[in-house]
């Protein structure tokens, strides 16, 4: 697989005086391999995307909360924060090598705390997406979990992964690692469920996310992260003239409460066809049921098994702006595109801009939504003695 890369002295700050590209293979190891300590410093490269620190200072639920910058030897940097195990700032460069920052989010703990969308950055669990009516059953018993959407339970309940402190522990200087223990019914779950997510810059620039669980108790489980991303840099207006493919040739068709109507359908003919580029506001607007049961593009797609290096290749997104083009790869079957249907300028990001509708967008890897109720979907039990574990990659490169 041949991609383009943008390589910068490991010493460069805010800005590049030029960028040229060439072919590299996708590497999935951590940037750096040296030992720092695990509690983060402040940012020393004068990059102004990348909050104060002393924001994310504070004690939530009885644990202290922090921000931890992540660095690659290329310039690029993230910032997470162990509340909720968040992704706060992503920083590539464009096309023109200016930095920029791909993922929307605030630049404090309380900006997260009070934000009326509680997903933006964060760690989703222990369910990712929509479980119909918050009901399942498993070995013949029936569980009854937290309503937090309509009548489903939507992104693990009313307090989910996004929700709590991790436990933190900073690696390297390009690796994150956060711990939680969710216990015996916590938002209606079965089994003490011990979770490990692990977050690294790889050397060709891509942002490595690793989830792994056990449990005590039959379980479900579906991890991901909530990334909200406008690749023309956070309030730089609509994410509609963005282009998108997505390998897959089927779909989730859903009802109007976001859970899918069972069999999946043919993307052929209808606005889901994102499988040549397509602007995500080429038909968004269009006349069409599934269009208006998601407010826009909230759906899972089922991706057809297109291969890079052994792992789903989900997506591919190109900034029109600034060239910054994203790659998805992950082990998983299914990935959520979502457009950004219910931002409504009630919360301002880290530059001061509001969310406005439709400036970021989601991409999460998955399994189905609802398929603790739905056997012909992938399965996404986990029983004692079984280990969850499953990666994705966002690769970051440009186009001129």
């Amino acid at each position: 697989m041949k991609k383009m890369a943008i390589i910068f002295s490991a010493f460069a700050i805010a800005f590049f005086a030029s960028c040229n590209g060439s072919n590299s293979s996708k590497e999935t190891k951590a940037d750096s391999a040296s030992t720092t300590s695990n509690v983060a410093t402040a940012d020393t490269t004068g990059n102004h995307f990348i909050p104060d620190k002393k924001n994310f200072e504070t004690t939530i639920d009885g644990k202290k909360t922090d921000l931890y910058v992540l660095k690659n030897h290329n310039g690029m940097e993230a910032a997470f924060t162990n509340y909720g195990g968040r992704i706060v700032s992503l920083v590539v460069p464009d096309k023109n090598g200016k930095m920029t920052d791909v993922v929307v989010g605030f630049n404090s703990v309380e900006g997260y705390e009070k934000s009326t969308e509680p997903y933006y950055g964060g760690t989703i669990g222990r369910y990712g997406n929509r479980i119909a009516k918050g009901k399942f059953t498993l070995d013949g018993k029936q569980y009854q979990l937290s309503i937090n959407n309509g009548v489903n339970t939507l992104h693990g309940g009313k307090k989910g992964f996004q929700d709590v402190v991790w436990d933190a522990n900073k690696l390297n200087d390009s690796t994150i690692q956060f711990t939680y223990l969710s216990k015996d019914g916590e938002e209606g779950f079965p089994g003490n469920l011990n979770v490990k997510v692990t977050y690294s810059l790889t050397g060709d620039n891509s942002l490595k996310c690793e989830y792994e669980a056990t449990t005590d108790k039959t379980t479900v489980v579906n991890l991901t992260n909530h990334a909200y991303f406008n690749l023309n840099g956070e309030g730089s207006g609509t994410i509609l003239n963005h282009t998108v493919q997505i390998y897959a040739d089927k779909y989730n068709p859903i009802d109007s409460g976001w859970i899918p109507l069972g069999p999946i359908a043919t993307v052929k003919g209808t606005p889901f066809d994102f499988t040549t580029p397509t602007t995500i506001g080429a038909r968004i607007n269009d006349d069409n049921q599934q269009l208006k049961n998601g407010k826009g593009y909230d759906h899972n797609f089922v991706l057809n098994g297109t291969k890079a290096d052994g792992l789903n290749h989900a997506a591919t997104v190109t900034g029109d702006k600034s060239g910054i083009v994203m790659n998805v790869y992950t082990q998983e079957p299914g990935l959520q595109f979502y457009s950004g249907n219910f931002m409504a300028s009630k919360n301002t990001f880290s530059d001061g801009s509001k969310d406005d509708y439709r400036t970021a967008f989601a991409m999460e890897t998955q399994h189905f939504p609802d398929s603790p109720n739905e056997p012909a979907y992938p399965s996404t039990v986990l029983k004692p003695g079984q280990v969850y574990k499953t990666y994705s990659l966002y690769n970051f490169s440009t186009v001129k």
